[in-house]
Parts: structure tokens; sequence; C-alpha cells
């Protein structure tokens, strides 16, 4: 028996992967890494796929200066700005996707976090999706505080999502004004509130096979079972504009480990999934269970039903993954 048959059979028996174990498995031939990443997928996951959309509540002018990101002040991307949309405009959406089959449904702002006038003006939106759609809300408001993520809870919110982004080796080579620890603190306030979190990062920002593992291992020690994996897209003006792109089959290499480390998590293409050629089919077939359909933040995604037809062919039933 080879390492991936004997790492994935001690998977299913329910003894978690150790660091020098993932480490191996990413050095593995592709095809049989992927092939037992969907065996694992199956047995945790079954058929189930959690599809989710985004809106962005509140775009650029972000005191932050993440190198990657087209929102923040500190780049000069030329995206659009604007302020916390009006409540109507996030439930027209909210509406919209729930009309398409959409189960789970995310508003997103920018900067460092919202105020706690910006955060009652949200709860308000969150109660009116409840109230007028049988979509999930999760939210993204940046570090907030307990109190902060309470007050949402009461509102109908169930999810917040909040990206390590990379390992905590490599984040201040990713962003400077805030620190790792920030990120923690804010994730484990979320939770202390009563909400599940979703958080995860982004590929190809210059990070080792190391730093993914070591983020991946992160998220397992939080309890994390919503896992963005989103790949680098270099937007002109950011300092990672001229950052190599990742392959589809980096990407699946990714998921597949990802998957035996965090097996039953919903494992989730994000950001820069369109720009694979297969726009995520092969990443499917190799660990990857979850995804963000429709626009991204400020660039194009896939639309929903786009998404449902090809779940659809390849056997997938969309589902809410958990609360």
């Amino acid at each position: 028996m080879d390492d991936v048959e004997r790492i994935k059979d001690a998977v299913l028996s329910g003894r978690p992967v150790a660091r020098e174990e993932a480490e191996a498995l990413y050095a593995q031939p592709l095809d049989r890494l992927c092939r037992c990443a969907d065996e694992i997928r199956r047995h945790f996951c079954s058929n189930g796929f959690d599809l989710c959309t985004i809106v962005n509540g509140k775009s650029g002018r972000c005191s932050e200066n993440c190198r990657f990101c087209a929102q923040s002040a500190h780049n000069h991307t030329g995206v659009e700005e604007y302020p916390l949309l009006p409540a109507e405009k996030i439930v027209a959406q909210a509406r919209r996707n729930d009309r398409q089959g959409v189960l789970r449904y995310s508003i997103v702002t920018s900067g460092k976090r919202l105020t706690d006038g910006e955060v009652d003006a949200m709860c308000q939106a969150v109660r009116r999706i409840r109230r007028e759609t049988g979509i999930s809300v999760c939210i993204s408001f940046g570090l907030l505080e307990e109190a902060q993520y309470r007050k949402l809870k009461e509102a109908g919110a169930t999810r917040v999502h909040n990206n390590l982004e990379t390992s905590r080796r490599y984040f201040p080579h990713i962003c400077t004004t805030h620190t790792f620890d920030d990120k923690l603190r804010a994730i484990r306030a979320a939770q202390a509130a009563g909400l599940s979190v979703c958080s995860g990062g982004i590929m190809g920002l210059g990070e080792t096979p190391e730093d993914r593992i070591d983020m991946a291992l992160t998220l397992r020690e939080l309890g994390i079972k919503s896992v963005p994996v989103n790949m680098l897209n270099p937007i002109p003006g950011t300092p990672l504009e001229h950052s190599r792109m990742l392959t589809a089959e980096d990407m699946r290499r990714i998921v597949a480990v990802y998957r035996f480390i965090l097996p039953d998590a919903s494992i989730r293409l994000a950001g820069g999934r369109g720009l694979l050629p297969d726009k995520g089919r092969s990443c499917f077939r190799s660990g990857a269970n979850a995804a963000i359909s429709g626009d991204m933040l400020t660039t194009a995604g896939i639309t929903v039903e786009t998404d449902k037809l090809l779940l659809k062919e390849l056997g997938y039933e969309v589902r809410r993954d958990r609360e």
C-alpha cells in the first residue's frame, strides 16, 4: 500500500493527518492524490454541495494594506467606491438569489470593521432577509467584537466569514495594518457569540506549500467547517499584480491536501475560480464540495445557472452544509 492509500485509510478511520503526512501528500502523484481526496469527500460529505452568493455591501476606501486587495486605499486600482448599501439593495439581491435556489447569502463590506451604527443598519437588513426569504445569511464585516456578533446573531445571521488569508509565518508579508492574532481574536469572538465561522485564504500570494498546510492546520484547530480556497487574481494596481497565476493542477493539489486535513469540511472554491479553464470542474472531483457562485466582490464570476447545471452533471445535490 502506498503512502496516499495508507493516509487515506487512516483519515477514513477518524485519525487526523499529521503535518509530516500532509507535507508528504503534497509531493504525491496528482491523479492518485485527487482520487483518494474525493473518496474522503464522499465518505464524510456524501454528494452535498454548499452553493453561496455574496454582495459587495461597502466598496473601497479600506484602511488596511493587504497586498492582494483591489479595495485597499493603499493600492490604486480604480475600483468603484461607495459607502454601506441601503438595506433595500441588499435585500433585493437576497430575494433574487433565493428565487434562483441559492441557500446561503453573504453580505461583505470593506474596511477593518464596521462601526456600531453600521452594524445596527446591517441588523435591520438581516432581519428583512430572514423575514422575506428562506435564504441563510452570512456576514463579513471585519474584525468585530463579541457583542457586535451577538447583535447580528439575534438579527438572524448564522455564519461569519473571516479569512486568515495565509499562514501565521507568511501573514506579515501580506498585511501589516492588522495581525494574524487580530484575525484569530475576531474568529473566536464570533464563535463565542454562537455563530459558525467560514475561514480560509488565498493561494498564490507567494506562500510555500508548507504555508498552505500550516493554514489548514490552524483552521482545523479552530474547528472551521467552511473553508474558502481562493486563487489569486493579480489585480493591476496592487503590489501582487505581476504574480504568477496558479494552474488548475496547482488548485487540484491544494484542495486535495485540504480534504485530507479537513475531511468533513465544506472546501469552497471562491475568488479566482473563473480563471480556471474548467471553472473548477476538476477541483470538484478532487475534494472541493462548495463554491461561491455569481460575481465576486470586484470581479466577474460564474452565473448561478451555469453552476447548477455543472453540479447536476457531476451528481451533486445543492444543500446547506451546516449552520
